[in-house]
């Protein structure tokens, strides 16, 4: 595998593009971004060794779709036409069902393998991108045996030598679980901040007052609203679901303060806490 080309240098697209090359000298990675600026970070940088056009990719060995997810639902199809029959093309999109359906009938099925990296930050653009951003990471492959058998094996190749641990989903279940541990975080994020922005008018005072505990709970709202409307507009219903179960576990947190059971309220925050134990070891 020497000719990969990134579609989208951002943070994701950016960081596998810099292990890539660490791990491998004789890879040659090109950039391709509808983002200018992105393009010429990732040169002066030295995440990409050249930048390249969509009538190159024939000549790619691997493709990495690392764009928003609506925006992916557009290229794969066309990125699937441009390749050549031995070409791996994997996407590392938050959302697994829409892009699967897009390629279901597809000539080259074969050549697409369904991924998503859990790991990321809050920011974005090459300049987030981050060396060994996936050791130890848990990358979820779907639909693995539409892959042909010698690009499935490439791929896990690939993913060892970044020190990822692989886990297969189909994608409905990716979706519908995905929903419950990431997409709502970052709902949560979002609507703490819209409140206590919307709340305290003084900038200051926020600065001031917020402790490490509002400044972690509402990181993610740092997260691009580019990429994440699109990724909620796609899981629509399993976000709403998880919503609405969210909602009425705050309402009920709500109904026991007005009734003063904090009695209740430490057993529910005494079974909640068993999510250290859950979570433990994870980076």
């Amino acid at each position: 595998m020497k000719n990969v080309y990134i579609i989208g240098v951002g943070l994701i697209g950016g960081s596998l593009a810099m292990d890539l090359k660490s791990s491998n000298t004789q890879i040659q990675v090109f950039g391709i971004d509808s983002n200018a600026s992105h393009l010429e970070e990732a040169l002066s940088l030295g995440i990409i060794d050249a930048t390249a056009e969509h009538s190159d990719l024939d000549k790619a060995d691997l493709v990495i779709l690392a764009i928003p997810v609506d925006k992916a639902l557009v290229e794969l199809p066309k990125v699937l036409d441009a390749i050549s029959d031995e070409t791996l093309v994997i996407d590392v999109g938050s959302t697994k069902l829409p892009i699967c359906n897009v390629v279901s009938n597809h000539d080259k099925r074969r050549n697409f393998l369904a991924t998503h990296p859990i790991a990321g930050t809050e920011f974005s653009g090459p300049k987030a991108a981050i060396h060994n951003l996936f050791q130890n990471k848990t990358n979820i492959i779907c639909e693995v045996e539409k892959t042909a058998f010698k690009l499935q094996e490439e791929a896990l190749q690939l993913f060892s030598d970044l020190g990822m641990r692989i886990r297969y989903m189909n994608p409905e279940a990716h979706d519908k679980h995905i929903a419950y541990v990431s997409h709502l975080s970052h709902i949560s994020s979002f609507m703490l901040g819209k409140t206590v922005i919307e709340k305290e008018k003084n900038e200051r005072d926020i600065f001031d007052m917020a402790g490490s505990g509002f400044e972690s709970t509402v990181r993610l709202a740092k997260s691009s609203p580019a990429m994440w409307t699109p990724i909620f507009k796609q899981n629509k219903a399993n976000v709403i679901e998880t919503l609405d179960e969210y909602i009425q576990n705050l309402k009920h947190f709500k109904q026991l303060m007005e009734s003063d059971d904090f009695d209740e309220i430490y057993n529910d925050m005494e079974n909640t806490n068993h999510i250290k134990e859950i979570l433990k070891g994870i980076a």
